[in-house]
């Protein structure tokens, strides 16, 4: 009976001893970590064309948009912030000699800086997206419901690289909004901002879809924003963009401004991405992402021509990350990449988008071409680590 204990004994700690170097070395190979909740989200139904103007139902006026202001207002919520910052007195009080014999009284003081956002309810189950400068960094976190009911919220999850994240509550009369469609949005379409800009509580301001698939503006990694006149102002940060039916299109992010208040310019990331965003942290707690270790640059017409290219189409990779995916594909610097399994790329974000979107393990095929020859590479996607750097 001894014997066979220490044969147990002997194999559960070898078990253990090899989940604790996988769990360190290799941790993609074991499953998810997550919650495992699944949180359904209200979608809205989308019509079968594009919309129009119609016809204002009885008792409503055809210049009026409250219908959709009551249908989303109270899925807004707004979001204090609060932490602690050590703040210096005045150089005299911290004299060595003043130390020594009072202490540390006269060192730093700590003070609390509070700052303002917005948030949306996603689900009654306590979900509320926003961005993640919002939340980034604070200690404390109080959310603000349209019946001003105040309650506290924790971070479940946030994704620096589009600059959302996801908080959730407990109690309250939650209302959840209905999710649109970002991808059914047209230049021009009607869209209303609601947020709680400058503290003053639910605003809601109009405008129109301005420009669809902004980027290269420098604000996030994963770029890809809905460009709107609707203003937007310090503490809109998070809230909502929705249609003239009240559906959730977009989640405002940063407004383009030279005095900090609105100057007609504003940016909000697409529920679409948002929807992903939202989906992934509440099952394993962060976002996963494809990555293949090149630092990427554009191909400018003189560069097509030095490279013997007919067309300035594809990306340069300036760089290629030793022991990277792409390295080991045999991906070389100088190298134009031309393709990632059949889709062609015209630029970097393109680039970075794709393999974002690939699953870590899966097999893909780069299309590149190498002074002056097309060249084939069978690359296994790794997964995007934190955000630290430009490389991709």
């Amino acid at each position: 009976m001894t014997r066979l204990w220490l044969i147990f004994a002997q194999t559960a700690t070898v078990c253990l001893a090899a989940l604790f170097v996988v769990a360190t070395l290799k941790p993609e190979w074991l499953p998810a970590k997550g919650m495992g909740e699944i949180v359904p989200v209200l979608q809205a139904p989308q019509p079968a064309a594009p919309a129009s103007p119609a016809a204002p139902a009885a008792g409503t006026r055809a210049d009026s948009y409250h219908d959709a202001v009551v249908k989303a207002m109270p899925s807004v919520v707004g979001i204090v912030t609060s932490k602690e910052v050590r703040a210096p007195r005045n150089p005299f009080l911290s004299d060595p000699a003043l130390r020594r014999f009072f202490g540390d009284r006269f060192g730093d003081e700590a003070q609390k800086a509070t700052s303002l956002g917005s948030g949306v309810i996603v689900s009654t189950a306590g979900y509320i997206l926003t961005n993640n400068h919002v939340v980034e960094a604070a200690d404390e976190i109080e959310v603000a419901l349209p019946d001003g009911k105040k309650l506290v919220a924790k971070v479940v999850g946030n994704d620096p690289d589009t600059d959302l994240a996801v908080l959730r509550v407990q109690g309250g009369n939650l209302r959840a909004i209905s999710f649109g469609s970002s991808e059914a949005l047209r230049v021009g379409d009607v869209v209303l901002a609601i947020g709680n800009p400058f503290g003053f509580g639910q605003t809601v301001t109009s405008g129109i879809v301005s420009a669809l698939g902004r980027s290269g503006l420098g604000i996030n990694t994963f770029e890809n924003f809905i460009q709107t006149d609707a203003a937007i102002n310090p503490g809109n940060s998070g809230g909502a963009l929705v249609d003239s039916r009240g559906n959730l299109v977009g989640i405002n992010t940063a407004i383009f401004s030279g005095t900090g208040g609105s100057m007609g310019i504003g940016f909000a990331m697409p529920v679409s991405t948002a929807k992903m965003v939202l989906e992934q942290i509440i099952k394993s707690g962060a976002v996963t992402r494809g990555w293949i270790g090149v630092e990427l640059q554009p191909l400018t017409p003189a560069l097509a021509e030095s490279f013997k290219l007919a067309t300035p189409e594809g990306v340069i990779f300036g760089g290629v990350l030793r022991g990277g995916p792409a390295e080991k594909a045999g991906a070389r610097p100088g190298d134009v990449l031309l393709a990632i399994d059949g889709r062609p790329v015209a630029n970097p974000q393109g680039v970075l988008d794709i393999v974002a979107g690939m699953e870590p393990g899966r097999s893909a095929t780069l299309k590149v071409s190498r002074r002056g020859e097309l060249v084939e590479l069978q690359m296994t996607v790794g997964r995007r680590p934190k955000p630290q750097s430009r490389v991709e």
